[in-house]
Formats: C-alpha cells, structure tokens, sequence
C-alpha cells in the first residue's frame, strides 16, 4: 500500500499561544513538510486548493512545483483540485508543467469542493454545482488523451482543433476522483475507470463499504479491468510519541477548526467526548501512538483493500515542528508496517 500525506496549509492561531503565522512563512514550512515526507519515504503528497484566508494555498500546482524542486521521489499531487470552478485546460497545463518539473510525478486529485468560496468568485452559478464537475471532467479527460481538442458545452465557449502545450510526462497524467459520500460520485468514477479517492472524516468507517462496492460495481460494468480501479482513503489525524500526548496536542487545533466549520455550516459542537469518540479503535480519526495508526490503518484495508492512505495533517494549526515529527513517525514507524502487512496479504491472496 502506498502512504502519504495531506493538507490545506491552515493559516490559523495556534491554540495554544494564540498567535498566527503569515501565509508566507506557512507556505515555505509546507515546502519542508513535503520535502521531509519524501526523505522519510513515503509515496504521496496532497495539497488543497482553498480562497479563504484561514488557508494558505489558492494554487496547489505552484506549491507542489516548489516542492518538487526539494523532492526526488514522492508523488506530487492535488487534494483537491476544484474543478467545478476552473478551466479544464488551464488544470492540464499546471500539472502538466508540474509533471515535467518533476520528471513525472504528477497527479490530479479532482473534486467538486467542500468549500464554495471559488464559484463567485471566478463567476460560476452554485445552481450549476453538478453538471460544472460532470462537463469540466470529461474534457480534462479528453484534453489528457489527445494534443488536439475540439469541444463545446453549456459552460464552457467551445474549442476548436486547438493544441494544448505543454504535454505530460505521465500517459497518462493520473487524475483520481475525490468524493465524499454521494453514491452518484462513485458510480461515475467506476464508470470511468478513475482511481478514487474517499474522505473518510465521520462516523464510523465500515459505512463507506457499500459505497467502495458500489464503485468496483460500476467499473466492472463498464468493462475495466478490476486491477486498474485503484481507491484511497484519506482521512483527519496525527501520529505522536504515545497516545496521550497525541491526542492531547491535536485536541485543542481540530475541534477549533471543526467547530469554526460547524457554526459557518450550522452544524452542532464538538466535544472532548466526542473526539475521543472519533479517535477510538472503530473511529474515523486517526489521532494516536505509531501503534494505533498501523492498527486502524490495517482495519481499514481489510474492509476496503485500498491501495492508499493518506493522512490529512493537520486540521487547525498545530507548531511546524509537531508536524514535522509527525510526518517523520508516520514514515518511519508506521508505514513500513503497514506496507509489510499488506504486501503479506495480497501474497497470500494471490496464492489461493
């Protein structure tokens, strides 16, 4: 399984001395971020996109760019790009520069995007918010397959045999599909043949595995081959020393930073208890030592047989170097676990 890691680049107080760092001097600590998760191995990287001042990052390809300049290995990708509110072949070429920069380790996570700032602001209607990801997609998709484009749609003016420039590395460069829970979302992706991409930030995981079936389901149909249908798993956390001092330091910065969400949304507070609730054995919040991260990451794979996890450090601000320790025990102490008993398990399916 390969193992990475995912954030926003929050630009909020730190809880704990009520101070906020300036967007710059986040941006250039995620850079070293990403630049320690590649030492330490791991195999991915996921920024978002967001236009809100509480994050620090409005153009994932720009950040990933600098990243790749510090990296050798670690694939760089969205998480996620907003698609519904962008140009299809503006997204192509940012990646497609990226992908070069980076002697091909590109990847496009693309969603429809739990925040809408962006749809006024680059002048989309919200009314339009399903068929803008459905149109905007299939020419992603068609601009990636071929040099020459020609198009035309509801949203967008047309294309006329126009070239896109530059190419890809990657053929082709991987777009996955991020969604959160509407069945609709993996039916297309199975029916597409994309890799996909779940967030799992609630509740209890065992409910997404009719929605996993649902997306297999809907590849098989379109006559993909099962092997190629490739799922992730992306969900809140943070890895320390031991279980206590994890959870106590990620405590204060994630509620902080749901609750801000939930009262902007009108959903209800969020407490200790149910934190504690979220982080426990059966829990979507993976908060806790070494030890507990491979135990509910290797409980997932058995209900999922995903090919990914990714962890979304952080949500709120926690200090850069808790981050960084984190990042470096995710890489040392838990992935190469997880990456053993996995590889263990697919030998011994392979053989029966």
């Amino acid at each position: 399984m390969e193992l990475g890691i995912t954030t926003f680049g929050e630009v909020t107080p730190d809880p704990n001395t009520n101070r906020t760092i300036s967007p710059g001097e986040r941006l250039r600590n995620l850079i070293e971020e990403i630049a320690l998760a590649d030492q330490v191995g791991l195999e991915v990287f996921g920024v978002g996109e967001h236009h809100r001042p509480d994050f620090a990052v409005s153009a994932p390809a720009v950040v990933l760019a600098a990243a790749a300049e510090r990296t050798k290995t670690i694939r760089l990708a969205s998480a996620v790009t907003v698609l519904s509110s962008d140009d299809p072949v503006r997204v192509y070429q940012d990646f497609a520069t990226l992908d070069l920069l980076s002697g091909g380790r590109a990847e496009i996570m693309a969603g429809r995007g739990s925040f809408t700032e962006s749809f006024p602001l680059f002048g989309n209607d919200l009314n339009d918010y399903d068929t803008l990801f459905s149109e905007k997609l299939a020419l992603l998709l068609k601009i990636r397959e071929s040099e020459r484009v020609t198009w035309s749609g509801p949203h967008r003016p047309p294309i006329d045999n126009r070239g896109v420039y530059p190419r890809a590395v990657q053929e082709p460069l991987p777009v996955w599909i991020a969604v959160g829970g509407t069945p609709a979302s993996a039916v297309r992706a199975g029916t597409l043949g994309l890799p996909m991409t779940i967030a799992i930030i609630g509740g209890m995981p065992e409910r997404f595995t009719s929605f996993v079936d649902m997306y297999r389901d809907a590849g098989r149909r379109a006559g993909h081959d099962p092997s190629k249908l490739k799922l992730a798993i992306n969900s809140h956390g943070y890895v320390g020393e031991n279980s206590k001092e994890a959870a106590d330091e990620y405590y204060r910065p994630y509620v902080g930073m749901m609750n801000k969400i939930g009262r902007e949304r009108g959903w209800g507070g969020f407490d200790r208890a149910q934190y504690e609730a979220l982080r426990s054995p059966r829990g979507a919040l993976h908060v806790g030592s070494p030890q507990e991260l491979i135990d509910k990451i290797l409980f997932e794979h058995e209900l999922f047989a995903n090919d990914r996890f990714l962890l979304h450090v952080s949500v709120g601000t926690l200090p850069h170097e808790k981050v960084m320790r984190a990042i470096e025990l995710f890489g040392t102490r838990v992935a190469p676990i997880v990456r053993q008993e996995t590889a263990t398990r697919a030998a011994k399916a392979a053989v029966r």
